[in-house]
């Protein structure tokens, strides 16, 4: 698709399937074209909505402070420019904050919330500065459209400079934190912390770390969602 104008940006979205409509917001770094296969996945039992957050894949990139604020308000601009009023939503690692901003921010338009592998809050670790950009080289990434290292600098210091661990309480719409036991990245920790602190919230624990959606439990994943969107 062609890139959709959004809180004065462009982003670029592809629309999937059928089903229940579910919007699907990717990781620090990370491009729809590199997250194909998990895409048509979950479009088996979604029309899911998949788009690149601002400084990836073929999203505007401006070099400017970006903060998790700013990247919700760029996801409610996106609904707006497809017309959509209400959403399931599922944010993985820095969408998962992006997801939970827009939560707060605009509850009205969050049918269902799922995390994945994802935190209120981050643990200082500078050494991840430098060890996410050697990843995004691995094969598991196969991005036709590299990430610009100033973009994703823009992206870790606003993932790294969140907290909405004191507002969580205020998220009231059904929530699913799906998390690696061995998540080195965000701890397992953080995921029962933050699950602790939404009412009503279902916790699933996966075998792997990260990526354990890639990784170690695709399936389980999958099936996973769509339960859970599915579930009157």
């Amino acid at each position: 698709m062609a890139p959709a104008g959004a809180n004065g940006i462009n982003l670029y979205a592809e629309v999937r399937g059928h089903g229940s409509p579910l919007l699907l917001i990717l990781g620090l770094g990370a491009d729809v074209s590199e997250y194909a296969q998990t895409i048509d996945g979950l479009a088996r039992s979604c029309q899911v909505i998949a788009f690149d957050n601002r400084g990836a894949g073929r999203s505007d990139k401006p070099d400017e402070p970006y903060s998790i604020e700013l990247m919700a308000a760029d996801t409610a601009g996106l609904l707006d420019a497809f017309e959509i009023p209400r959403i399931c939503v599922l944010g993985i690692s820095l969408g998962g904050r992006i997801a939970m901003e827009l939560a707060l921010r605009h509850p009205e338009r969050v049918e269902r919330l799922i995390l994945v592998s994802t935190s209120a809050r981050v643990n200082p670790n500078r050494r991840r500065r430098w060890l996410w950009p050697i990843l995004s080289g691995l094969p598991i990434f196969r991005s036709k459209h590299p990430q610009p290292r100033y973009a994703f600098q823009r992206q870790f210091d606003a993932s790294t400079g969140y907290d909405a661990t004191p507002r969580l309480h205020q998220l009231s719409m059904p929530t699913l934190v799906m998390h690696g036991k061995r998540d080195r990245s965000a701890p397992l920790a953080l995921a029962e912390e933050m699950h602790a602190a939404i009412a009503g919230s279902t916790l699933r624990v996966f075998r792997g770390g990260h990526l354990f959606f890639l990784v170690r439990d695709r399936q389980g994943f999958l099936e996973a969602v769509a339960e859970f969107v599915g579930r009157p």
